[in-house]
């Protein structure tokens, strides 16, 4: 599962996607229209920002809006920056790769053959997924 705060930046991330070009929005629009708790929403927002996915901008007429076109905003990449790995097990995982504590032989293990299948399904869907189908 992901997280709630996973899932409140993928629906931050569909008001900006809806508003792209058109303006920042301020922060209490989005958690009023979203449901999603203000400051909670201020961490994941600046989170984004700190990753490039968006802009803000002050003063009066102030807010947040999207960096890149939805078009190029795939929820794989969103999950990444909010959750972290995508994989079930850090031996699998294609950018946050970890040796398990547990395991004699990568090679041989039969279960890091299943998690990498399991990763890849998962994938399949999330690296092709992006804002502009939400919208």
């Amino acid at each position: 599962m992901i997280s709630k705060k996973a899932k409140y930046a993928l629906k931050a991330l569909k008001v900006l996607a809806q508003s792209y070009e058109k303006g920042p929005l301020l922060i209490s629009h989005i958690a009023e229209s979203e449901k999603i708790p203000k400051k909670f929403l201020e961490a994941i927002l600046l989170e984004l920002r700190n990753h490039g996915i968006l802009q803000s901008q002050k003063g009066k007429g102030g807010g947040y809006y999207l960096r890149v076109p939805p078009s190029e905003v795939t929820f794989a990449k969103i999950i990444r920056i909010v959750d972290g790995p995508i994989a079930p097990a850090l031996c699998v995982s294609l950018h946050f790769y970890g040796k398990c504590d547990d395991c004699a032989d990568e090679e041989t293990c039969q279960l890091r053959t299943v998690l990498a299948k399991w990763r890849d399904a998962n994938l399949s869907v999330l690296e092709k997924t992006t804002l502009e189908e939400l919208i």
